[in-house]
């Protein structure tokens, strides 16, 4: 069978095919029929600075029938002092029986991009990205919370109960653990992202020699109006006039996830990371959610393991994701492979712009 790479934009038609993929691809997921949403979501990132170097390609067979899709999203970066754009693949799926396919569109994207930051999970497509020239520059921790038992899923009907008397304990327990363990700062909610957040970012792109450039502008972008993400609430640590650090937390819409998008302090602040995990729970905790997810490179800027751990998380080794880089400059390259060099949350990429 004859299949060709076209870009989305040559016509409707294949926009409306993707849209077709996306539920032959995802049959079981509610959210892969709502192509209105999807829609939204690229018009934001159409809206970034950076858009107009932002590209999307269909796989087409010879009746004009979509069978994969995959676009390249730019982004800022900060390598070894320089600001660069690297592109991330975002979207990739292909219709099962058309795998051996799936290259065509894998090699579209690094022959069409100078550099690529990409966040993965699957084996499959982690396996093309290397093939075609990318490194795996370490994993992304992914550390979850519970908060309340008796809401975890598949949990007998029966032994709720028991559980919620447990929750009531591990509630109590929490408190306890923030105490001790909660770094002493105090934590207040902020109102959007002012200018001390790009001094705070300079302050972190001086110390680590990779990271995606989150200054004032980016965060607005990121999490405000008009983001699928909005509203989050943001969390901030202050001395004096000077941002100490920050975390973004979103509840999902059905209001049973919290997901901590990005937390980031001072370059070597580990008691600021403290204060503010202890807030976070303290925040999930009142907005009803039984559990808190978070993934991240752990670095002088973000909470250690060890904080974690005594705060009541547990690390979900088989669910990590991968950072895997291709920088054109060999030298920013053998920087960017060194997992110490980044600074990097989940919510700096394009696995969160999905999250609900």
């Amino acid at each position: 069978m004859r299949v060709s790479v076209r870009s989305l934009g040559e016509s409707p038609e294949l926009g409306r095919g993707a849209d077709k993929l996306r539920t032959l691809v995802y049959p079981e997921s509610p959210e892969a029929y709502e192509a209105d949403w999807h829609a939204s979501v690229w018009r934001w990132v159409a809206s970034h600075p950076l858009a107009g170097e932002m590209r999307r390609w269909v796989l087409v067979t010879g009746g004009d029938w979509v069978v994969g899709h995959l676009a390249a999203v730019p982004q800022y970066y900060r390598a070894n002092g320089r600001r660069i754009v690297a592109h991330t693949p975002a979207d990739y799926q292909v219709l099962p029986g058309h795998g051996f396919h799936a290259v065509a569109l894998m090699r579209r994207f690094f022959r069409t991009v100078e550099n690529c930051v990409s966040l993965d999970q699957v084996p499959e497509a982690m396996a093309v990205e290397e093939r075609l020239g990318a490194e795996k520059a370490g994993r992304l921790r992914y550390e979850a919370k519970l908060l309340d038992l008796s809401r975890v899923p598949r949990v007998p009907a029966p032994a709720r109960p028991f559980l919620r008397l447990s929750g009531r304990a591990l509630g109590r327990l929490d408190g306890v653990l923030g105490c001790l363990f909660g770094g002493g700062h105090e934590v207040e909610v902020l109102d959007g992202f002012d200018a001390s957040f790009d001094d705070l970012f300079e302050s972190v792109a001086a110390s680590m020699p990779c990271v995606a450039e989150k200054d004032a502008t980016f965060l607005r972008w990121r999490y405000g109006p008009g983001s699928p993400v909005f509203p989050v609430t943001v969390l901030g640590v202050r001395s004096g006039g000077t941002l100490l650090g920050y975390a973004v937390l979103r509840v999902i819409r059905e209001g049973d996830n919290g997901f901590l998008l990005d937390l980031t302090v001072r370059p070597g602040r580990r008691d600021v990371a403290r204060s503010l995990l202890r807030e976070v729970v303290r925040h999930f905790a009142k907005a009803g959610v039984y559990i808190v997810r978070y993934r991240f490179m752990e670095s002088p800027t973000s909470p250690q393991g060890e904080d974690l751990l005594r705060l009541g998380f547990f690390s979900r080794e088989r669910r990590r994701h991968t950072l895997l880089v291709r920088f054109a400059d060999r030298s920013l390259h053998e920087t960017a492979v060194q997992p110490v060099n980044w600074s990097y949350s989940a919510g700096d990429g394009e696995m969160t712009f999905w999250v609900r």
